[in-house]
């Protein structure tokens, strides 16, 4: 029968850019998959959050956590493996478009993970567009990578423009710096005496001490 809407659990036109095998290969390999790529995470979520959302629509075979190729910290994505394909469809069918930690996830049928995928492929070690991103985003580190180190060299060069560096010791900033020295000397002299008169007056009060004293007068 004839529909007007489109299915949901259909994979997206996105395609692994260095997926290695031919279009009719990742076609097979589609058909058959019961692995979900999921997208646009925080930073933050865990994996025990996204084993809690996913884990309502069929039995979890394992979840790979995308990390930092450099810093081996989570960045953004991950795979999610089912034992079984319609329990992947099912997912990909109710979990896309929805939040997870006040985030909209994208969920896509994937090829299959391999060793490796697991890593960002920008260079700074994260997501591709994690690197050209220019809007803050709190949930992913902030700014982009490339806005970020921009930031950071205006910055420099607003310091180095507008704020020069103290070439010559000001007036009266040695006397000060002697006279805060001998006044710490002096402080420290003082909690000395004090700790040892606390001491003795609690040598005075034990007991203990006075029966050894009587102890030697005898």
């Amino acid at each position: 029968m004839a529909s007007i809407i489109n299915s949901l659990a259909v994979p997206s036109s996105y395609r692994d850019q260095l997926y290695q095998g031919s279009s009719n290969q990742l076609s097979d390999d589609l058909s058959t998959t019961a692995t979900l790529y999921v997208g646009n995470l925080s930073f933050f979520t865990t994996e025990e959050q996204i084993y809690e959302l996913f884990g309502k629509c069929g039995e979890i075979k394992r979840i790979i956590m995308g990390l930092d190729r450099n810093n081996k910290t989570p960045c953004g994505f991950c795979f999610v493996e089912y034992y079984h394909r319609s329990d992947a469809l099912d997912c990909m069918k109710y979990t896309n478009g929805t939040k997870l930690d006040e985030r909209v996830i994208r969920c896509d049928l994937d090829p299959g993970f391999k060793e490796g995928r697991q890593f960002g492929r920008g260079k700074s070690g994260g997501q591709v567009r994690d690197e050209y991103r220019t809007e803050y985003d709190a949930g992913r580190g902030g700014w982009g990578h490339r806005m970020r180190l921009q930031l950071e060299r205006d910055r420099e060069r607003n310091i180095k423009e507008n704020y020069e560096a103290i070439k010559e010791i000001p007036k009266g900033a040695e006397e000060y710096k002697s006279r805060a020295s001998v006044h710490q000397g002096s402080k420290r002299r003082y909690d000395d005496g004090k700790e040892s008169d606390s001491r003795k007056r609690t040598k005075e009060m034990n007991p203990r001490f006075r029966e050894n004293d009587e102890d030697e007068e005898d």
